[in-house]
């Protein structure tokens, strides 16, 4: 079928559908919902079978719904009806909710249900359950919707008839969040900020600043007046509570110069440079390092998968110290949500020169990666429980071996953000991993691409896991696996063997450099596009108009999915 997808940005759900829809041999284009005369416009040129809007914040239009069915992918139980379902639900601490897709109409999310997929609550960040249980609830239950649309016979149950718990709820306020430093515990604080990460956030006094607050974990031994600061742990803010003390990673001040999200140490540090700093092992853990034997698992839980240059160089500092620990497997896994998403953005747009600290952190991410690559003594694994995108993909590259699950997505590309050239060494890594004809094909094209095209192009070498719920114990069982392998002396020889042929042949420092000649001209030469598009990011610039690459349906005669440049 021809199936148009209407959403508001190509976020983590809609990247994710656009995938499978792609898999299952549909021919999938995007339109973002910008206005209703783009909107009408763009059903105009598509003329869909039918239209899916997986993240909508405003109605579809009448002479739309009317015309096409359209599908809205509500993040609440059948019978939820309002614009914070989710919000909601970890307010009030429900055990188990749910996805629904519903059709159009007149009233807001109160069509027929053509599907309804559930999941178990996991106590974490709204962003986070959506990227993730969300998310696969919602794949599973538009496959099944798409499904029962195309068999011709399907009769959609009507709202009224869906017999559930299921309520009209209002959009979700400060109010309804608000913190009372004095009342509420630990677990109350942690759960009000979850329940607005990562938009719009909660909104709280601090110091003597009104921010909104961020990436909120409980904290061990803090005690102070409640709402005190009290401490400090690397990016991250202790806040004193009732019973205890909370951290704060990331607070975005809409008053300030740099009104986006950024470490909370640097949001106040005026107001947190005489605080005492607590060890990242007992306070705000971002790299967690365990050794069994010879194997070292590495998690790194970079907020939204940003490295900075700080970062970078203190993952690969972990990574030599476990090396030096006797590790002859090196695992690094990531984040939950995301594994990687290279060049930390809102910290270079908050930084005094753009341009010099994009130059640092690019440098940064290199000696990781180079790091990586060089690392004789030991195998090593990227293994992607999350999703990864631009340098991160490349930089997962570096290592011996890439695993995933089968849901994760990649968008191997840096053309988006200004035409970047990229580094990472890629010039190196992907013609060796993935062969020429594909690596020039993964650079050129700007669409997430599912584990299954990952693994055929050469970018993943193991799906291990169906789902993202069952990657760490797979991760663990092949990794033990590979530790006990009676070859993997042998596996170690050979790697050293190539990786001394290589550098025979041309040295990494040179395709370091022919990178970095690239990247200094998007830094510094005379073509602002990557200023340009990194400031939209930040600062969450609305589109005006689709990407050509995603809007096939403003591609007359061409196919962008395999044209993109």
């Amino acid at each position: 079928m021809r199936i148009l997808l209407l959403t508001h940005s190509f976020n983590s759900l809609t990247q994710r559908l656009h995938v499978l829809l792609r898999e299952l041999g549909h021919e999938v284009s995007v339109e973002f919902d910008i206005n209703d005369a783009v909107t009408l416009d763009a059903v105009e040129l598509a003329r869909p079978d039918l239209i899916i809007a997986p993240f909508l914040k405003r109605a579809i239009p009448e002479a739309v719904w009317k015309a096409y069915t359209c599908f809205v992918v509500h993040p609440g139980i059948p019978g939820d009806r309002g614009p914070s379902a989710l919000d909601w639900a970890i307010l009030d601490e429900e055990c188990e909710w749910g996805v629904t897709v519903l059709e159009a109409n007149g009233e807001m999310d109160a069509g027929d249900i053509w599907a309804s997929a559930s999941f178990t609550m996991r106590n974490a960040s709204k962003a986070s359950v959506y990227r993730s249980e969300l998310t696969a609830a919602a794949v599973g239950a538009v496959q099944l919707a798409v499904e029962r649309f195309a068999s011709g016979g399907y009769a959609p149950v009507p709202l009224a008839r869906a017999g559930t718990r299921g309520q009209q709820r209002p959009l979700c306020r400060q109010a309804d969040r608000a913190i009372d430093w004095q009342q509420d515990t630990t677990a109350v604080v942690v759960r009000k900020i979850r329940s607005a990460d990562g938009f719009p956030g909660l909104s709280a006094g601090l110091g003597d600043r009104r921010v909104y607050l961020f990436d909120a974990r409980p904290a061990e031994g803090l005690n102070g007046e409640p709402g005190e600061l009290v401490a400090t742990s690397g990016p991250a803010v202790g806040v004193a509570t009732r019973d205890g003390g909370v951290w704060i990673g990331h607070l975005r001040d809409p008053q300030s110069a740099q009104p986006f999200k950024l470490p909370a140490t640097t949001v106040l540090a005026d107001a947190t440079g005489g605080l005492p700093a607590v060890d990242e092992a007992a306070g705000y853990r971002e790299i967690t390092t365990t050794i069994d034997g010879q194997l070292a698992v590495i998690d790194f839980e970079f907020y939204n998968g940003a490295m900075s240059a700080t970062q970078c160089e203190r993952l690969s500092a972990a990574f030599n110290a476990a090396r030096s620990a006797g590790a002859r497997v090196v695992v690094l896994a990531g984040g939950h949500d995301f594994w990687s998403n290279g060049m930390h953005l809102n910290a270079i747009e908050a930084s005094s020169s753009p341009a010099d600290e994009s130059w640092r952190n690019i440098n940064a991410i290199d000696d990781l990666a180079q790091t990586i690559i060089t690392a004789s003594d030991c195998l090593t694994v990227a293994a992607l429980g999350g999703n990864a995108g631009a340098g991160g993909v490349f930089l997962a590259r570096a290592a011996d071996e890439v695993w995933t699950h089968a849901h994760a997505v990649l968008n191997p590309h840096y053309k988006d953000m200004g035409n970047l050239y990229g580094s990472e060494y890629w010039t190196y890594l992907l013609p060796r991993s993935c062969g020429e004809a594909k690596a020039r094909h993964i650079m050129q094209a700007r669409l997430p691409m599912g584990a299954r095209e990952a693994l055929a192009l050469g970018l993943v070498d193991r799906v291990i896991a169906p789902h993202r719920a069952d990657f760490r114990r797979a991760l663990l069982e092949c990794a033990g696996d590979l530790v006990r392998s009676p070859d993997l002396e042998t596996k170690l020889r050979r790697k050293r063997k190539r990786r001394a042929a290589d550098e025979a042949e041309r040295p990494l420092a040179e395709y370091r450099a022919e990178e970095l000649a690239r990247m200094r001209l998007n830094f510094y030469g005379f073509d602002p596009s990557y200023h340009i598009a990194r400031y939209d990011f930040v600062y969450k610039t609305p589109r005006s108009h689709t990407p050509l690459t995603l809007a096939r349906h403003r591609r007359a005669g061409t196919d962008p999915v395999r044209q993109a440049s």
